[in-house]
């Protein structure tokens, strides 16, 4: 892709942080920098408000990357949320992004590469349903079209007595997709039980039809029914075998090179069936050619690899360089793959 990303969307993007800014967020997260290292308040609030100008820098992701460490040229290498967003709305086409954005649409179009039941509530029957709960002893409600783990719950299918009753209650939730809770690889397990701890793989297909992988993600929950970062999950970067070289951490800024529930290292873990991994990805990027750009979360089984979700307009993930020592983005990557 040739040109840059251009000072018209960074222009039109800056008024609308402008106009929507959360100054409550932005006033807790300098203040929990400026507890850490000693520096103002005020200091870091304006040090934010001017990398969100100079570096196109949403303030959490100051906030997880450490940006009042790094100097102007290592700020640079970092890939932002609202450059990914740029990213997103350039190369993914309007007319197929609800096949991502609608989770029962995303299942219908990627059904072979699921590893799983699932059935949308709206119009399932109570007979099917039914027999949905018999086959399976723990089911996943979803809100359609929720971000960041927002309306997931887990739901044991023994405790469901009154079948009228649970449907009535998930779909007043907006929770119209039940799905089989998917068996995670032990070796997954290991690192917390609780949710199922995936990957997200962020891809680029360009237009001689070759996928590029941008980022290689960790993601583990901590307690809760998913792993998101948004919701209490932890995260880490993975190399190109799928071994973790670094500590994670969650959006507190708090770091893990142990799980605190498991105890398992994360430094050092090597996710399994990895070569499965390789192929569902390769496969999965290829399937609508019109969205380019996707962040995929892949779950891994005892029988190899399982898509999520796909997400075209995706989270940006990187170290962090507090914790790990690592001062260089990945927006390099990014623009030698895309060529913005």
């Amino acid at each position: 892709m040739a040109g840059s990303l251009g000072w018209g969307n960074r222009l039109r993007y800056l008024a609308r942080r402008a106009r929507a800014i959360d100054t409550a967020n932005l006033r807790r997260l300098a203040g929990l920098i400026a507890a850490s290292s000693g520096r103002s308040r005020a200091a870091i609030t304006l040090d934010m408000l001017w990398a969100a100008v100079r570096h196109e820098t949403a303030f959490q992701d100051y906030f997880d990357w450490d940006f009042h460490l790094l100097t102007r040229q290592e700020r640079e290498t970092f890939m932002t949320h609202p450059k990914s967003n740029h990213l997103a709305l350039r190369l993914n086409a309007p007319e197929h992004r609800s096949t991502f954005a609608d989770k029962a649409r995303f299942n219908a179009r990627f059904a072979p590469y699921l590893g799983r039941e699932w059935l949308d509530l709206r119009t399932a029957s109570d007979g099917e349903l039914a027999a949905f709960l018999s086959r399976h002893e723990r089911v996943i409600a979803k809100i359609a079209d929720s971000l960041g783990g927002d309306g997931i719950a887990a739901y044991s299918s023994a405790a469901i007595s009154d079948i009228d009753a649970f449907r009535t209650e998930r779909l007043s939730h907006r929770q119209v997709l039940l799905e089989e809770f998917l068996t995670q690889h032990p070796e997954m397990a290991r690192l917390n039980t609780s949710s199922v701890n995936t990957l997200r793989i962020v891809t680029y297909l360009n237009d001689a039809g070759e996928v590029t992988t941008l980022a290689r993600v960790l993601k583990m929950g901590n307690g809760g029914d998913v792993d998101n970062f948004s919701d209490g999950g932890m995260y880490t970067m993975l190399d190109e075998q799928g071994v973790a070289h670094h500590a994670a951490f969650d959006g507190s800024g708090r770091v893990f090179r142990e799980h605190p529930l498991t105890g398992t290292s994360i430094v050092g873990f090597a996710v399994p069936n990895w070569g499965a991994v390789r192929s569902l990805v390769d496969a999965l990027a290829r399937e609508v050619p019109e969205i380019r750009y996707v962040g995929w979360d892949i779950a891994i089984t005892p029988e190899g690899a399982a898509v999520i979700e796909g997400n075209y307009n995706t989270g940006v993930f990187q170290l962090k360089p507090g914790a790990t020592g690592v001062r260089e983005g990945l927006l390099p990557v990014y623009r030698a793959a895309i060529g913005f």
